[in-house]
Order: C-alpha cells, then structure tokens, then sequence
C-alpha cells in the first residue's frame, strides 16, 4: 500500500452557508469558520473540503459559480480566504475545494459573451443547439425536473443545462475551455489548495450526436443518463487533466460519479489509471428510495442485506487497486441518522454504530457538518421554509401533476436536501448560536437538545466517540491498510466484518437495529485474544463472541495482534 495523507485523515465538509456566521447577516462566512477551527482540531479531522466559495448568484447555493477566481461576497473576501487556509494549516488542518467544472452560472463572463451571437468567439464554449419538429434538440430530462434544453429568444437556439437552467454545462469538446479550466486550477494550487472534490465530474463527456432516449411512452423528456454519465472520453480529460495540472503537486482528488458499481469505479482510480484518488459512489445512497433523478423522491424500505452487499462489493473489488471514500451524508442528501438510524431513544447509540461503519471500513471517511453530534432531518412543514432549487421544481410540477401538498411535503421531509443545510447547531441560544442576525435557512427546531456545547459537556457524546473513532484510524494500521472479510453475510440485523493487515486484525460488529439478536462468531475463528477498544455502551459485559447478545444499535470493536483463520470473503 501507497501511504498517502488522505488515506490516513479523516475529512470534514463544511457547507459555508450553514457553518458559522460571524456579522450577524444571516450566512455563514470565512471568519465564522476561523472561530470554529479549534473544534475541528479537538474532533481530530485532517482535511476540510469546503462547498463552494466562488462569486456566485446561489440560485443553487454556490454550485452555480459566476467567477472562478473570486470569493462569495456573502463569505468574505479572498484576503479572508487566505486568512482561513493560513490559519487552518498552522493546525495540521489540510484545505479541499469544491470545485464545480462541468458548468457555470448563466452570470459567468463566458455564458454572457456566449450567448450574446451565434458568431461570438465563445458561442462553442457552452452546448448551443436548434429544436427539432418545433420542440427541444432531445428528449433528455434533467437531474431538477423538466428539460435540459432552454430557448434563448436573442438566438433562438437552446443551451444546454443538465441541472437548473441557471447552469448551463460547458463544452468540454472545445479546447479553449479545457485550458481555461486548467489554468483556473493551477492558480488555486499556487495559493496553497490541498486538494479537491469535483462535482458532477461524470459528466462532462455527452454522446455524439446528443441522441434522444428511448421513449415508449411518448413523454415529453425522460431520463437519460447512458448519454452523458461516465462515457468514454471522461477518462481522456481527466488523465490530461491529472498529467497536467494535479499530478504537479502532492494534492489529492475526489470525483463525484453517480450511476457506477466499483468494478467501473477503477477506471477512475485505480493505481495504474492516474486519473483520480477516490470518488463518491451513490449505491447505498438509493436503497432508501426507487430511483435516481424525479425518482428520488419516491421511498422505499431498505434493508440490511443490501447495505452490507453493495460496501462489501466496493471493499473487496477497491482493495489493493484503488480507494474507496466512505460516508452517509453530505450536502446533497438527507441526514443519514433520519435515514438508517433511530432519531428517538437511541439516536446516541444508532450514530456512533453508523460512524463505526464509516470509520473502519477501509477508505477515507468523510464527516459532514453536525453528524458529529447528531444531527437529523428538518422535516419542515411549510414549502416557504425551504431554499433549494432542486426540491421547490419537485413541489410546483407534482402540483401541476395533481399530487396533493400534503403528499409533497411528507416526501420533501423524508428526501429534501435542506435537511443537511439547515444551520449548524452550536448550542441552545437564539438560532442555535450560528446568527445573532436571521439565518437564512430556519435552524432545525430541536437545537436545544443536539448542539455542541451540549456535546462537549457530555463524556458520552456522539462527538467524543467520533474523536474515539479518528484516534483509532490513527493508532492501528489496519484499519487503514488491512483487507476485509463480511462475518455473517445473511444475518438480517447484525453487521460485523474483520480487517486483516500484516499479523494485526480488527472486528467490528454492529447491531443496525433496537431490537437484541445475538452474533453468532465462527467455530472457524477464535474468540481469544480480542481485546475490546471501542464500544458505544458504557458498560462492557464480557460475554463469549461465539454466542454474543446485542443490545439496541449496540457497536463493539475488537484487536488483536495475532491473525485468525478466516472463512472465505463473501460479498
């Protein structure tokens, strides 16, 4: 195994927005962050990945970037910026930037110039087509409802936007635009970057001819991702983009690719491509829900069998060849532990087993904002408390389509992206101590018993036990370089594997429910030698692993320096 930084880090995702907010505006700014970094230092994380930060209109809060090369006024300023990296390296702390290159804001100089003529020297530098029989180039439907085509009266063209009309995607075809981003990043890496995620990468490559989607029912546009998700050619760009500007320095690189399984996950990592570190898989994101695109909004019950599938599936196909990037929350979906855990009596004990999972699985663990303590879904009641582009489309074309608000606002409390944005909650005073001013999200309303002040004075703290976790990536090898063996594979409620790596072994075992099943260890393996390192009950029964009883969520993690024989890997 390659030692690298970000393998051996944990990394956590700021939403500048909700973070901290330092003037009383409302937003979340650079120097609120600042005030919190020696909460982060204390949590133990290696690396802050920051959502974007670049001047922006924030139809889609910040995904729609107006001038790469420029700091969100509602954020600070560059010299902030500077202040913010400067300060977070003095900590041990690393700086990861989100960085957006599939499309721009319709505000960008570009887009501006682009779509001024059809002559104009940058018309080529975004996706400009003529309808077809009177209606749009193509039939593709687009990830926040509705078409990926827009008319503009001044041309009379359409451009195209696989996200809101707002952010039409650029023509990664056109080679202006390819050293135009490339010179952008380097100028991010000679201020000091660490790193970055890249949003929507899998897209930027769409087919030859744009093609229609097959359509049998005759709708007016349907989803198509086989033509503009994961083609071919991504993999040329992001190898010139990696043997030109990232491989220059000691950065690391995070894609986000929807629509893959691991075996077409190594085309992007694995050791001998040099195209990307990692990237964020979504399958263990949808077993909560039908689908992808409108689908994403239709729920349905998951169930263990499939969790422990689809990661034993990353982990034992990724290992030794590339590198997975674990979590349960970021910025675009729910709150996991409104998702796959208990929100209610246990909702200590269902986030520190959820952590374990993220934690000790091999790959890098990515904690978003306020999972730390627990944090859960806003469930607003009212379509007035939300803010996001995506969900607002969901609720004025399912009223269109005759579904009842009742009905609407059940699933966008459920599947709602504000449910991760609503204001970190710091303590139980006005707003949660994010504003003195008006947030401009409405804080979750249960900030008066989940915040961190609260978190800080309780030994027992979800916090502490996500510390307990980073500390223990840090002290044993293993649990960052050891293979993984699945225990149990067809247990319906209890999740346990053992990590192996150079005569040291790691067990985990997690009981995902709040009922009391007993794990059942292989006669194969001994039960000698474990000493227990972590547990998220306080008090530890010894009991014999070959017959162990669980309590609700209960999680135990286990070490020793001596290997067992194990069964064969299932998956």
């Amino acid at each position: 195994m390659i030692r690298k930084w970000w393998k051996e880090n944990a990394i956590y995702q700021i939403y500048p927005r909700s973070f901290k907010d330092s003037n009383g505006d409302g937003i979340g700014d650079f120097q609120g962050i600042i005030s919190k970094l020696d909460y982060l230092q204390e949590l133990g994380i290696g690396a802050i990945w920051l959502c974007p930060i670049y001047e922006s209109p924030n139809f889609d809060n910040g995904y729609d970037i107006s001038n790469f090369q420029a700091i969100m006024k509602d954020f600070g300023t560059m010299q902030d910026f500077d202040e913010f990296m400067r300060e977070a390296h003095e900590r041990g702390i690393k700086v990861v930037l989100d960085m957006v290159l599939n499309h721009t804001s319709d505000k960008h100089d570009w887009f501006v110039e682009s779509r001024s003529s059809i002559d104009n020297p940058k018309r080529d530098y975004y996706i400009w087509r003529k309808g077809k029989h009177g209606g749009y180039p193509n039939n593709w439907e687009s990830y926040f409802s509705g078409s990926v085509w827009e008319y503009d009266q001044e041309t009379e063209e359409y451009y195209m936007h696989l996200y809101a009309r707002q952010q039409p995607d650029l023509n990664w075809e056109n080679k202006e635009v390819v050293n135009e981003l490339h010179d952008m990043i380097r100028w991010w890496m000679d201020k000091g970057v660490d790193g970055f995620r890249l949003d929507a990468i899998a897209h930027i490559v769409k087919a030859v001819g744009l093609p229609d989607a097959d359509n049998p029912q005759n709708l007016p546009v349907v989803q198509a991702f086989q033509f503009f998700s994961n083609l071919e050619k991504v993999h040329t760009l992001l190898k010139d983009l990696n043997q030109q500007v990232f491989a220059t320095r000691d950065l690391m690189t995070v894609g986000e690719t929807s629509g893959l399984g691991p075996e077409q996950a190594l085309e992007y990592v694995g050791n001998e491509r040099h195209e990307l570190d990692m990237v964020f898989q979504f399958e263990h994101m949808h077993l909560d829900c039908v689908g992808t695109g409108s689908s994403k909004w239709v729920g349905r019950s998951w169930n263990l069998l499939d969790i422990k599938k689809i990661m034993s599936h990353w982990q034992t196909v990724l290992h030794g060849k590339g590198w997975n990037a674990n979590y349960f929350s970021n910025h675009d979906q729910p709150r996991h532990l409104s998702r796959f855990g208990n929100t209610g009596e246990y909702r200590k004990q269902s986030a520190k087993m959820l952590a374990t999972l993220i934690h000790l699985l091999q790959g890098t663990p990515y904690i978003y904002q306020g999972e730390e303590i627990g944090m859960t879904n806003a469930s607003f009641q009212h379509i007035e408390d939300y803010r996001d582009v995506e969900t607002i489309n969901y609720y004025n074309i399912s009223l269109k389509e005759g579904k009842t608000e009742e009905e609407i606002l059940k699933n966008l409390a459920r599947r709602s992206r504000d449910n991760a944005r609503t204001p970190m909650q710091w303590d139980n005073t006005t707003h949660a101590g994010f504003t003195d001013g008006n947030p401009w999200i409405q804080v979750n309303s249960n900030y008066t018993d989940i915040n961190v002040e609260q978190a800080l004075n309780d030994p027992d703290s979800i916090f502490y036990y996500y510390k307990s976790l980073i500390a223990l990536r840090k002290k044993y090898p293993v649990v960052i370089y050891g293979d993984y063996r699945l225990l149990c594979a067809l247990h319906h409620q209890v999740y346990s594997f053992i990590r192996s790596y150079e005569g040291t072994e790691l067990m985990v075992i997690m009981n995902f429910f709040d009922d009391e099943p007993t794990f059942e260890l292989s006669e194969r393996i001994s039960d000698e030698g474990w000493e227990l390192v972590l547990s998220n009950y306080k008090d530890h029964e010894h009991h014999q692993l070959h017959s162990l009883p669980l309590r609700p969520y209960e999680t135990r993690v286990y070490y020793k320096d001596t290997p067992s024989v194990l069964p064969k890997a299932t998956h």
